[in-house]
């Protein structure tokens, strides 16, 4: 076996002048994803993270609230630690920048910078707000572009043209705190200068990055690298440069190397080397090398790829072996918007919906590209719907709540040859499931997930349970031991993605946490426990409840626009009061009469895709054979697995009809208030929501 590898894992510092929102959570679910898979792996992997907490923008909010930066921060960090574990993000260390580990390191770094004579000193225009009596960040000021003559642009960058500039470039320049017109004034400040690094940079960007970054970074390399501005003016809440009274390091500079300072933290809790993770100056060789990774968004490459490996190079800091660039988030193929409420924070979404459904969507379009990734809502649902609840999670479902059955008491059998060979088809795939984790091309793990999952179903249909059951008790053992075999595979190579799923499913068969190599393993003859329901199906009311909840809505009188953090969001139920819907036109017996009803069995009951009410049944219907019946009672059965089995009165004589979806050879009688089951309400059955008929 080889050795263990050791490796460090970081995710870009959330900003703590902001919440967390589902943006952000494209990098830190995928740096999740790998990080776990890691370990599943049996490598050494430290995953840790931190609040960016220094610069202007959280000195003035903490101003505005009447409270000091500390306060500011703990608060945020509370938030967001509380987003991320309801999210199942597992951080070894989350950590903070304004730490006594960061300011002992961003002095160190500093001071080789230094050293080096890589730093300067040099007079330099900025823009400053007579008003707010404070230089202003570029962030802090809007104006029209340089370039291309774009309004309502930061001073750094413009998000039409993409070019970057200084902000007292801008044309119009306005404050974007007072909205006062800024003056320019000089004041000294310190650089770093990149060009006597750009040899060494220029070999570094190929072997660190993927093509396209590294290609897009060295456009720059054909004229010389401008020096960067490492130094802000008081006021600004940050660490204040030695030696340079009044003047503070750049937010930017601590905030890598917060990196560095978590996992310090996280050393010396656990009794660790730092420089056995991470190695710095003073590190003795180690066989294997450590490893160190960084996930970030691609609006962050310049810091990330130039000016980064710049500081570590002359710091005498091992540089990260890859730096894994991820493209934005969009919803419904355009830009988040706050008015159209596609803005949605994490803890918007967690209100209306499970943390599991989008680590699910976010997986299936993950591929390890700087590519934009779409969250479309309406597939976002059927995709959960059809794959992870109707396909995957089915198969435990049906599986184990059969096997529970007195019949057969919970206990596995011994496989034949035919599920021993669907089982040994769902092992083959772990090493090539395996790859695609490691390359970050999440999107492929459904993909080969569920196409095991479909040879798995395709075997249960052919095999009838739920008609073996009646007569043949053992044979349906046999074939119930080989699907709960795969699910419980299929879920152990869902564990990177799914953790509290798999959690769950490794109950179901009385084992502990899983590793990567349990998926070779067989069971046989040992019982199960009960079945507890790993997924729910989504209802697309819960999306349109959720989309409402993040649109920014203008103040009324007298009326707050947006809810605090804290304050929780109550909805009502969906229910139908007694007595509240009208009844129907009275009819005469004779017309009762009318009605054929008789007795059938659910053979399999499955949702329909692009529709949020309908299941599809196929039902035995005894000397009239099969039929296939379409039901408006989706939200009543969250997993309609549970009625594959059942016996359910329809009437059999009603002229077919003809759906969208397909042709509806009856009604199936459900009980329940009026409006929420869709079905006929019938005297045979009792109370509650769509309950079947027997």
């Amino acid at each position: 076996m080889s050795e263990k590898r050791r490796i460090v894992v970081t995710s870009a510092l959330p900003y703590a002048n902001g919440d967390i929102h589902l943006g952000h959570l494209v990098e830190y679910i995928q740096t999740d994803f790998w990080v776990r898979f890691q370990k599943m792996r049996g490598n050494e992997c430290v995953y840790v993270c931190a609040d960016d907490t220094h610069g202007t923008p959280v000195m003035i909010r903490a101003r505005a609230e009447g409270i000091t930066p500390e306060e500011l921060i703990a608060r945020s960090h509370a938030l967001h630690l509380k987003d991320f574990t309801d999210f199942e993000v597992a951080f070894d260390n989350y950590y903070t920048t304004n730490s006594p580990e960061n300011k002992m390191f961003s002095e160190q770094f500093f001071a080789a910078m230094e050293k080096s004579g890589a730093v300067t000193v040099r007079k330099s225009p900025q823009l400053y707000c007579e008003k707010c009596k404070m230089f202003l960040p570029d962030r802090f000021v809007k104006g029209s572009c340089p370039k291309c003559g774009a309004e309502n642009q930061y001073g750094d960058s413009c998000d039409k043209c993409g070019s970057t500039y200084a902000a007292e470039e801008l044309g119009s320049p306005v404050c974007t705190t007072c909205g006062a017109t800024p003056v320019v004034k000089e004041s000294e400040h310190l650089y770093f200068e990149l060009e006597p690094f750009k040899d060494y940079l220029r070999a570094w960007l190929p072997e660190h990055t993927t093509s396209d970054v590294s290609n897009k970074l060295l456009e720059w390399f054909d004229e010389p690298l401008r020096g960067w501005c490492i130094s802000r003016d008081a006021p600004y809440f940050g660490f204040e440069i030695p030696g340079r009274p009044g003047k503070f390091f750049y937010v930017w500079v601590d905030a890598p190397i917060g990196y560095r300072a978590s996992l310090a933290n996280w050393c010396a809790k656990n009794g660790q080397d730092i420089n056995a993770w991470w190695p710095g100056p003073d590190a003795q060789e180690r066989v294997p090398p450590t490893e160190l990774y960084h996930f970030i968004g691609k609006d962050i490459i310049r810091f990330h790829c130039l000016f980064w490996p710049g500081m570590l190079h002359v710091a005498g800091v091992k540089t990260p072996n890859k730096v894994f660039v991820h493209g934005f988030l969009t919803v419904n193929g355009e830009k988040m918007s706050k008015s159209k409420g596609t803005f949605v924070n994490a803890r918007t979404y967690l209100d209306h919906l499970p943390a599991a459904a989008l680590r699910y969507y976010y997986a299936c379009k993950l591929s390890g590209t700087t590519d934009d990734m779409d969250l479309n809502l309406t597939d976002f649902v059927q995709r959960v719907n059809s794959d992870l609840v109707g396909k995957i999670t089915n198969l435990a479902s049906r599986g184990a709540q059969m096997l529970n059955k007195p019949a057969l008491g919970g206990t596995l059998g011994t496989l034949d040859d035919e599920g021993r060979k669907l089982v040994e088809l769902a092992q083959s795939r772990a090493e090539a499931i395996a790859a695609h984790y490691e390359a970050r091309r999440f999107s492929q793990v459904p993909v080969e997930v569920a196409k095991i999952a479909d040879a798995a179903n395709e075997y249960f249909d052919r095999r009838q349970p739920w008609l073996t059951i009646k007569t043949d008790a053992e044979t349906t053992r046999v074939t119930l031991t080989a699907i709960l075999n795969v699910f419980r595979i299929l879920a152990i190579y869902l564990k990177p993605i799914l953790p509290a799923y798999a959690e769950k499913a490794a109950a179901l068969f009385g084992e502990k946490a899983w590793a990567w190599s349990d998926a070779a393993k067989t069971l046989e003859g040992q019982t199960i426990g009960k079945y507890e329901y790993l997924a729910t199906r989504i209802d697309a009311k819960q999306v349109e409840a959720m989309v409402e909840a993040a649109k920014v809505k203008p103040a009324s009188s007298g009326e707050v626009a947006h809810e605090s953090r804290a304050s929780k969001n109550k909805q009502k139920p969906n229910v139908v009061e007694a007595g509240s819907s009208p009844l129907k036109e009275e009819i005469a017996f004779p017309d009762f009469e009318k009605l054929d009803l008789r007795v059938g069995t659910v053979l399999s009951c499955e949702t329909v895709p692009k529709s949020s009410k309908l299941l599809k049944f196929e039902l035995d219907a005894g000397a009239l054979g099969k039929r296939t019946i379409f039901s408006g009672i989706r939200g009543a059965y969250p997993d309609p697995a549970v009625l594959v089995g059942k016996e359910v009165v329809f009437v059999a004589n009603l002229a077919p009809r003809k759906m969208s979806v397909g042709v509806s050879e009856g009604m199936i009688l459900f009980a329940g208030e009026p409006g929420v089951s869709g079905g006929i309400l019938s005297p045979f059955a009792s109370a509650g929501a769509g309950t079947p008929c027997t």
